[in-house]
């Protein structure tokens, strides 16, 4: 099993598994897209997965096939996720342990002290239980547990119980305060929701995990157990169904400090961008996409058109709206470093490119806005605002840089050097 692979090498973003049979022979081989919602196989993965011709599409997937109906190879949205639940055999505990060992201190080394896993699975609670009772936790951890559109309403008992079973190992390294909704796919795999069809596709407008009536049930119930609702929206469409459920939920449960998210957020219509405002949603960007890059320019802008390609990563306008914006990474689909991302947020192109052309210039913000939304915006999103600011009183979480990111000029922000992270007021490293 491996990762990260580019979807955007083929132009259609399909990948044959003859192709990685000429690699791999007979060793059954998953290869993870870089966007975490596709996948390649080769053709011994497909016969240990017992996928055929005959095998349907699962809901809310798709096995990519060739004309003659047998699969090609390529698996997208819960064709892949499905596959690697079921198919692929899980990691050692131990194995795991090491992994978040590793990846906490390589967050740490990055200066940051507080991340959230937004894909948590029931297995995965008792590996992150042991790597706090054992210190493999080197970074603040929230778990956002996934809720399946099948099978939530089942779910509640579980996600309670996990979250109880968390809050009695009393630790600042492990909380369990959110639950996370895939409202839609991806742009490329033409899974995003969107409200008019594909440039590209004049009959296909994407994807809904969620029917809407559902998601705003699902989010009031979950909401009603006192969970923050995190809701991963891409398309226009997507974005719109997760603002109404949480307006619905915000009309029929009783008022508390809430908090909900909608991440990424990448096309918003012009009528939602004062609704993130005017219902107290935290819009969470990742703002190092937000650039010309091969696959915006390839594939994301020519399958929505020219005008939908306008409303992408409207940091400055929600911003602007008043709405409080929280900046993440969404690793591994991209670099865990901010300050790359904080690059791009400043200059809408490629940090390392001056002359590249900008994407949505206007919606730039300027270097004070993308360091809070690092700082002050993520710690408000944890419910932990006093580890955002250095004032008097707070949580003496802090990182030294060798200069002032709010004095530095933009291309040169991915140089500067972090020399040392603290976190609670313990130097933890550099």
């Amino acid at each position: 099993m491996g990762g990260s692979y580019d979807g955007s090498l083929t132009d259609d973003g399909l990948f044959d598994a003859k192709w990685l049979d000429e690699v791999t022979g007979d060793t059954p081989t998953i290869l993870r897209g870089w966007n975490y919602h596709t996948a390649w196989v080769n053709t011994a993965a497909l016969r240990a997965g017992g996928i055929t011709s005959e095998t349907p599409d699962p809901t809310c997937g798709e096995i990519v096939r060739r004309p003659d109906g047998t699969p090609l190879g390529t698996l997208r949205e819960a064709a892949a996720n499905d596959f690697i639940e079921r198919v692929v055999p899980r990691h050692p505990e131990d194995a795991q342990l090491r992994a978040l060992d590793a990846a906490t201190q390589q967050y740490i080394a990055h200066g940051i002290t507080w991340v959230q896993d937004a894909w948590v699975e029931p297995a995965d609670v008792d590996v992150y239980c042991a790597a706090a009772q054992a210190g493999h936790l080197h970074a603040r951890v929230n778990l956002a547990f996934k809720a399946d559109p099948g099978d939530w309403l089942s779910q509640l008992v579980e996600f309670g119980a996990a979250r109880r079973r968390i809050e009695e190992l009393d630790t600042e390294m492990l909380t369990a305060r959110t639950v996370k909704f895939f409202v839609d796919g991806i742009i490329e795999n033409f899974s995003a929701f969107l409200t008019e069809p594909y440039a590209v596709r004049p009959d296909e407008r994407g994807t809904p995990n969620w029917a809407p009536n559902e998601l705003a049930r699902a989010v009031r119930e979950i909401d009603a157990l006192g969970f923050q609702i995190h809701l991963h929206a891409i398309g226009d469409a997507a974005v719109t169904s997760a603002l109404d459920a949480i307006e619905y939920a915000q009309q029929i449960n009783d008022a508390w400090d809430r908090r909900p998210v909608v991440a990424h957020a990448i096309l918003v219509r012009p009528a939602d961008v004062n609704r993130f405002f005017e219902l107290g949603v935290i819009a969470n960007f990742e703002p190092y996409w937000a650039q010309c890059d091969h696959v915006t320019m390839s594939q994301t802008i020519p399958y929505i058109g020219e005008v939908r390609g306008k409303w992408q990563y409207l940091i400055h306008s929600v911003r602007s709206a008043g709405a409080q914006v929280s900046f993440g990474s969404d690793w591994p689909v991209s670099s865990m470093d901010w300050r790359l991302a904080f690059a791009t947020a400043v200059t809408r192109r490629d940090p390392f490119d001056e002359g590249a052309e900008r994407l949505i210039p206007e919606e730039r913000v300027d270097a004070a806005t993308a360091f809070a939304a690092f700082t002050e915006g993520t710690s408000f999103q944890a419910f932990a605002a006093t580890r955002g600011s250095l004032r008097v009183g707070n949580v003496a979480d802090a990182m030294l840089l060798s200069d002032d990111p709010l004095q530095t000029e933009a291309s040169q922000i991915p140089a500067l050097a972090i020399q040392g992270t603290w976190l609670s007021g313990k130097r933890v490293s550099g």
